[in-house]
C-alpha cells in the first residue's frame, strides 16, 4: 500500500505499564482499561484537520520493552511526532526514555523542528516518585514541551495531542472532534484563530 503524504505519524514512547496504551485508547475510544496487557506495537487512526483539508493522524504505540530494536528504529524514521511517557509513581520509567530521545536526535538530526513531548502519567496516584517540576526539567534540558496527565481520570489526555499539533511548525494542524470542537478549542480558537478542530 503506497504511503500517504496527508498521513501524521505520532509515535508514543515509554517503558512497560506507564500507560501509553491507556493514553492512546482514552484519546481514540475514550475508553479506559484497569488491566493490563503488553503491547507489541499497534496503530490507531484518528481524523484531523491539516492544511485546512484532512488528513490522517496516525498514532503508532510501541513495545515498552527493548526486545525489538529494528522496529524502533523504523518507528522514530517515520515519525513526524514523538510522545514520550513515564509514570509520575517510577522514576526508572523516566531514566527509560533517555536512550529512546537519543536515538531520536540520532536518527532525526536536528530535533528543533520536531514536535515532542514528554508526558508525566498516572498524575492522579499517590504514591508519586516524581514532581512535575522534574519532568519539567528534564523538558527544559531535552527542549521539547511538558505536560502531566491521567488516561485513568481523562485529565490532559485531549490537550496533550492537540498540544502536541499545535507544536508543528510546517503544517497547520488541529485535532477533529466528532464534528464538534470542544470548549477549550472554541477558546483557543478565538486567542489564536490560525488553528481550527472541524
Amino acid at each position: 500500500m503506497p504511503e500517504q503524504s496527508n498521513d501524521y505519524r505520532v509515535v508514543v514512547f515509554g517503558a512497560a505499564g506507564v500507560g501509553k496504551s491507556s493514553l492512546v485508547l482514552r484519546f481514540v475510544r475514550g475508553t479506559f482499561r484497569e488491566t493490563y496487557i503488553p503491547t507489541i506495537e499497534d496503530t490507531y487512526r484518528q481524523v484531523i484537520s491539516c492544511d485546512k483539508s484532512i488528513c490522517t493522524l496516525q498514532i503508532t504505540d510501541t513495545t515498552g520493552s527493548h526486545q525489538f530494536p529494528a522496529m524502533q528504529r523504523l518507528s522514530i524514521s517515520k515519525g513526524h511526532a514523538f510522545i514520550l511517557v513515564y509514570s509520575v509513581t517510577s522514576r526508572q520509567s523516566m531514566e527509560y526514555l533517555h536512550p529512546i530521545f537519543d536515538e531520536i536526535c540520532q536518527i532525526k538530526g536536528d530535533i528543533q523542528k520536531i514536535p515532542i513531548m514528554l508526558v508525566g502519567n498516572k498524575s492522579d496516584d499517590t504514591q508519586r516518585e516524581l514532581d512535575a517540576s522534574e519532568g519539567q526539567a528534564l523538558a527544559s534540558k531535552w527542549k521539547c514541551a511538558f505536560m502531566e496527565t491521567s488516561a485513568k481520570m481523562n485529565y490532559n489526555v485531549q490537550e496533550l495531542f492537540q498540544e502536541l499539533l499545535n507544536l508543528e511548525q510546517r503544517r497547520t494542524i488541529s485535532l477533529q472532534v466528532d464534528g464538534k470542537k470542544s470548549k477549550q478549542q472554541k477558546k483557543k480558537d478565538k486567542l489564536q484563530g490560525k488553528c481550527s478542530v472541524m
